[in-house]
């Protein structure tokens, strides 16, 4: 028997389910709110469902998730205190990028905007890390972004069949052909692993059928820089997949339906590959393109060699390149407007998601769909080092959500070791919460 928070006697089995289901999931609102800001940010259905435009989506589900994870503050598995150490770079990165924004000798109010709007990656990294503890929680979130780039890559098929490169067909972090095709090619391992885990014949056709349409869109960018990512990025893909998941069957698959896809849709990317030799007729813009990247790298490295030290302000290159444009490599976009310290952390930061993949694969007695899902994001974020050489790309949050991904995966991995299990809270409630949560019954409630 067990006496209940307002007096009454009850038996102390059903007690037990009482403190289980109320500690069951505290965050459960927080993580709902979380998953509506990754609908907003990868599918951007403002773009395409009318009158969403006149709401602020992304500030309405962010602000909604802070507030979730704050009424559930002490009942959370992790703290602020659990934060690894990629949450302090990107603290740090971010700090110096606002030192940069107010020293800036472009324009400093416009790197302070830019800056600030940056600094969201921080809020929606951390909801992320606390909010995301279990492999079936981040299954959800990747499935989220996945399936979302699957739609937006749709829409712009739709809505932009006649339009050249499907540019500005969908805004935000679409707009850009190049910048549409990363997105893809990120995305793409993980549509993937989605569809060799379906147990469903349907579902594994429907991801089969959204790997379709995003090569599609890839071809129909025209994006060399796009291409190549995809060639390494799937080459890593094909290598955890196929190869170490003995399934050689990918790999004959892939090579046929590239090869379909492209005889259909290649034909523009083709045309801008023949341009870069300048003797093209077809394409001139494409030359034109490869001399001004040129251009501008020289221009990235001459505002690198004049303020080394803070840069000149986030997204200030287009205005200091004098042709109104970014240099198409980010990690000369970070050094020349961020400095050459801010390079190093950024660099720091995403080593460190490469040694979190390390640590997992070493990991022995995984589940097998946790080991695709860890080639998936090592495929992702090899696709994001090799499209950085070509895109600036510098303030996309995709990658970094990569990064916390890899972090939350190896801390929830370290949670269900055998004695590495956080110690309860100090409050009474809050320990028997956690006590019920554990799967334990009959949890007796304090007396009040």
């Amino acid at each position: 028997m067990a006496i209940s928070d307002n007096g009454n006697i009850v038996p102390a089995e059903v007690s037990g389910r009482r403190t289980s289901f109320r500690a069951a999931d505290p965050t459960k609102n927080a993580f709902f709110w979380l998953s509506g800001f990754f609908v907003v940010y990868c599918a951007r259905p403002e773009d395409w469902v009318p009158g969403l435009k006149y709401f602020p989506l992304a500030k309405i589900t962010a602000i909604l998730a802070i507030w979730g994870l704050f009424t559930a503050l002490g009942r959370t598995k992790r703290t602020l205190k659990d934060l690894p150490k990629e949450a302090k770079l990107l603290l740090i990165m971010i700090g110096l990028l606002y030192l940069g924004a107010f020293l800036s000798p472009v324009w400093r109010g416009g790197a302070l905007i830019r800056t600030m709007d940056f600094s969201k990656i921080y809020i929606a990294w951390v909801l992320v890390f606390l909010l995301i503890t279990t492999f079936d929680r981040l299954r959800r979130i990747i499935f989220i972004q996945a399936f979302s780039v699957v739609v937006a890559c749709a829409v712009a098929l739709v809505k932009g069949h006649d339009v050249p490169r499907l540019n500005g067909v969908l805004g935000g972090i679409y707009s850009n052909p190049n910048d549409l095709a990363f997105a893809i090619v990120l995305s793409l391992p993980f549509a993937l692993a989605f569809m060799v885990t379906a147990r469903n014949a349907v579902i594994k056709a429907g991801w089969l059928f959204g790997m379709l349409v995003m090569l599609v869109a890839i071809f129909m960018t025209a994006s060399r820089a796009g291409f190549i990512d995809l060639v390494i990025s799937g080459s890593v893909t094909l290598y955890f997949f196929a190869i170490k998941g003995k399934r050689p069957h990918l790999i004959v698959a892939t090579f046929l339906v590239g090869a379909v896809v492209m005889g259909a849709f290649g034909g523009k990317l083709y045309d801008r590959f023949t341009a870069l030799s300048g003797n093209s007729t077809t394409d001139e813009s494409a030359y034109g393109s490869y001399q001004d990247r040129k251009y501008l790298m020289v221009r990235a490295v001459e505002a690198i060699e004049t303020y080394p030290i803070f840069g000149i302000g986030v997204r200030n290159f287009p205005t200091w390149s004098l042709i109104w444009h970014d240099v198409h490599m980010t990690y000369l976009q970070v050094a020349a407007e961020g400095g050459i310290a801010v390079l190093v952390i950024y660099l720091m930061f995403f080593w460190r998601a490469f040694k979190n993949l390390k640590v997992l694969r070493q990991t022995k007695n995984l589940d097998p769909d946790i080991v695709l899902f860890v080639g998936a994001l090592q495929s992702s974020l090899v696709g994001f080092v090799v499209g950085a050489l070509f895109a600036p790309e510098a303030y996309q949050f995709f990658p970094y959500f990569a990064v916390a991904f890899t972090a939350t995966l190896l801390r929830t991995i370290k949670e269900q070791e055998p004695g590495t299990a956080p110690p309860p809270p100090k409050k009474p409630r809050h320990f028997l919460e956690v006590y019920a949560d554990r799967g334990t019954t009959g949890a007796v409630s304090p007396v009040r």
